[in-house]
């Protein structure tokens, strides 16, 4: 199911700040439009090359909240956000989604203190994220309770590094959560650094660099290149690393 199909910027202007700078936006400016069909779409790509800021941009294009949250969420801390959503276009499917959740590891906090306050001690609104507060919950066990029992079928789902908060076998337990929901009609959008949550098979992988925007395959990604050679010597990376010092 593809609720987004693609995304096109409409124009490149300063107005936008740091991310007019970014590598991706400037990319994103060269090609029509960058296909985004697949159940399970994910951006890679070292600190900087801006896929979380593109994947913002998607987010609040659709009607996220920007700190993370449902489409009904409404609260605001502190913008932090760029003004990218404003000039993008979203080409979206014929099929709406019915549901969905926007994931900020970094203001994950913020989005779990709406959801207490908007509960309101009823146990209603939780009980749609395992029935106990997530503020009671590591924030591992919060954010996976979110996935396990808020994420449904028919969903679009916007994740920026959800390996933040899991270990690598809560990371695997994730691919096969992505897998069920994605088989119900589902659809991923992930920025990520992890090689597992990057492994799922047959999704479209974009990995963002210096030079721009590059489909690729899991293999040649950098985030699989660089763990695959320190899992395979680790002590000879090690003694390498230190050597630069």
């Amino acid at each position: 199911m593809d609720y987004i199909r693609s995304v096109k910027l409409e124009k490149l202007t300063d107005e936008l700040g740091y991310a007019a700078g970014l590598s991706a936006v400037k990319s994103l400016a060269e090609i029509e439009e960058l296909e985004l069909y697949s159940p399970v779409t994910y951006f890679a790509g070292e600190n900087g090359t801006g896929k979380s800021t593109l994947l913002e941009a998607i987010a609040v294009k659709y009607g996220f909240n920007a700190e993370g949250g449902s489409l009904n969420y409404s609260f605001s801390t502190k913008e932090t956000h760029s003004e990218l959503h404003s000039v993008i276009r979203l080409i979206r499917g014929i099929e709406r989604p019915k549901t969905g959740f926007f994931l900020r590891a970094e203001s994950f906090y913020n989005a779990a203190s709406y959801i207490e306050e908007a509960d309101g001690g009823s146990g209603k609104l939780l009980a749609a994220y395992g029935g106990i507060s997530l503020h009671e919950q590591s924030h591992g066990e919060s954010f996976f309770s979110l996935v396990m029992n808020r994420f449904t079928g028919k969903g679009l789902y916007i994740l920026d590094e959800p390996e933040a908060a899991l270990s690598p076998s809560r990371q695997m337990s994730l691919l096969i959560r992505i897998k069920e929901l994605a088989e119900e009609g589902s659809q991923f959008i992930i920025a990520t650094h992890s090689p597992i949550v990057l492994a799922y098979p047959d999704s479209v992988i974009y990995e963002l660099t210096e030079n721009g925007i590059v489909r690729t395959v899991y293999e040649d990604t950098e985030t699989y290149g660089v763990m695959k050679a320190f899992m395979d010597s680790p002590q000879r990376m090690i003694k390498h690393l230190f050597e630069k010092e």
